[in-house]
């Protein structure tokens, strides 16, 4: 131990290429949602740092300590789940380890996207960091290189149940380490074998403890997740913006809107909503034009409420996925106390993380339902306060946008169905020993499609929104409604006549999920909250 420390110090350990610029220290700070995004969008690096190595060789020393000694140990020197009662001969310790992950490497369907795979990696990672799995040195500092070097694994989707954490999915990820599987690397698919000597990453055998420390945890689910909570935040931010824009058009009564109304009440999310919309409507000529209504419509009317409340739901899933990343999500745990102790739990069930991605879930469904109902009214020339009817001045002979309102109405309706919670749906497993699973997986995948749905609804209400500003000129719009404008109509043109929509709705669908249309209202207005 002493001289393994030794070389820690001395950096004898894996080094990175040439050139890696070092980025995110794991273990030495909380990891944020912002963090993983930038590892796993963004290729930000990641480094050990000296401590954090020392924390994990201690750790480990203990499994080594009882190994020797021929303790019993789940998962160790016992077989798993149902299988726990078997004793393992010290012959068979070691090769149960790569057992483990080709058992559990039984997952279906199309690879994981390499962004959540590489926050599951990165998520994988912090939780040996913390010292609790111990597992060996080496074994970190591969996954930590193959996250550099942009070694990502082939994962299949389908397969996990979300306790005993994401099995199947994070065995294909242990197989690379063994130099088997499959992994992405430079736009290729390859073997693992393959994929680890281009990027000059040895690979590994397993010891004691090192395979089941490597997947026994809902890692996939929360890196999934992170990156979810935060295209979740920047689309409500975008909602905003597309709900400003058609109160303007719509002459609405901002008396709705007074920051009042909403410390009245006290939530903080409606409060900031509120704020959010005066902000971005500040100095708009639409809405101070005669006509106004004593109340608009729910759908006006009630924006902050239900988009506030989304807002709050997001921090309470933001709080929770935060906990996970910086927790100790695995299955036994070892302590230093004591002599060290080894303790059996269920750390690795992904229910909290199921609970905050369906919540979210239903935020953002139902402010998507708020956003279709917006966008009726703008079509609606009964609704529209005196603009054309489906937004054409030819509506007869032309439809407008019309059909617009069919695909947010389809989109919807999908949102709605994945709504529905897969986290109450538990399927025994394991002759029953495992006979709660959180099926968090399922909510992860659902809450992916959920966002990209909701990105196109709001892509269409901000076509429509543009279209009606300039139904409305010479009257200006507000300047955060305005830099929105501009940016819609850098990539969707004024509808004069009828044309095929899919691709005005698919490429502004595309700026929304990137960010520039946000970027660029916030660039003009300052930060939205």
């Amino acid at each position: 131990m002493v001289e393994l420390l030794k070389n820690l110090a001395d950096g004898k350990d894996i080094k990175h290429k040439e050139g890696f610029e070092m980025g995110i220290k794991i273990g030495s700070k909380k990891l944020s949602i912002e963090d993983v995004v930038k590892v796993a969008r963004y290729n930000e690096t990641v480094e050990l740092p000296l401590e954090i190595k020392e924390r994990v060789c201690r750790n480990r020393e203990i499994v080594d300590r009882k190994v020797k000694n021929r303790e019993v140990m789940y998962g160790v020197t016992t077989g798993i789940g149902e299988l726990a009662n078997v004793i393992l001969s010290p012959d068979q310790v070691k090769q149960f380890q790569r057992y483990i992950v080709y058992s559990h490497a039984a997952g279906y369907g199309e690879p994981i996207a390499i962004e959540n795979v590489r926050a599951a990696m990165l998520s994988r990672i912090n939780v040996l960091c913390l010292g609790h799995s111990a597992i060996r040195l080496l074994i970190v500092e591969t996954l930590v290189e193959m996250l550099n070097r942009g070694v990502s694994p082939v994962m299949c989707q389908k397969g996990s149940v979300g306790a005993c954490g994401d099995l199947s999915p994070m065995s294909q990820m242990a197989l690379v380490l063994l130099g088997e599987g499959e992994a992405f690397y430079q736009g290729q698919r390859l073997s693992g074998k393959e994929a680890m000597e281009k990027a000059g990453i040895p690979t590994i055998v397993f010891e004691a403890r090192d395979g089941l420390a490597s997947i026994n945890g809902s890692n996939v689910i929360a890196g999934m997740g992170a990156i979810e909570i935060y295209d979740a935040d920047r689309w409500l931010k975008t909602q905003e913006i597309a709900a400003a824009m058609t109160l303007e058009v719509l002459n609405a009564n901002m008396f709705a809107y007074d920051e009042r109304l909403h410390k009245a009440r006290g939530y903080s999310g409606a409060i900031e909503c509120a704020e959010n919309i005066r902000k971005l409507t500040d100095g708009s000529e639409l809405l101070n034009r005669p006509g106004k209504k004593v109340q608009d419509a729910y759908s006006l009317r009630s924006t902050p409420q239900v988009v506030g409340a989304a807002k709050d739901t997001y921090r309470f899933s933001k709080q929770m996925l935060e906990t996970d990343l910086n927790g100790v999500g695995d299955n036994p745990l070892f302590f230093e106390d004591d002599g060290g102790t080894c303790l059996t739990g269920a750390n690795f069930q992904g229910t909290p993380l199921a609970f905050a991605l369906e919540f979210l879930g239903i935020a953002v469904t139902t402010v998507s339902v708020l956003s279709e109902r917006r966008l009726n009214r703008l079509l609606n020339p009964h609704l529209s306060m005196g603009l054309p009817a489906y937004l054409t001045k030819g509506a007869g002979m032309f439809s407008g946008l019309m059909l617009t309102q069919y695909t947010a109405g389809a989109l919807v309706c999908e949102n709605r169905i994945l709504s529905n919670p897969a986290a109450t749906g538990s399927i025994p497993a394991a002759a029953d020993q495992e006979d709660f699973v959180s099926m968090g997986m399922t909510t992860a995948i659902k809450m992916r499609q959920i966002i990209e749905n909701a990105n196109a609804i709001v892509a269409i209400e901000l076509i429509a929104g543009a279209q009606a500003i300039d139904y409305r000129k010479p009257l200006k719009p507000g300047k955060g409604t305005q830099a929105a404008y501009d940016v819609v109509r850098k990539y969707v043109k004024f509808l004069e006549d009828d044309r095929p929509l899919f691709d005005d709705i698919n490429t502004l669908t595309r700026v929304v999920k990137s960010g520039e249309l946000l970027d660029a209202v916030e660039k003009d207005v300052g930060r939205i909250f």
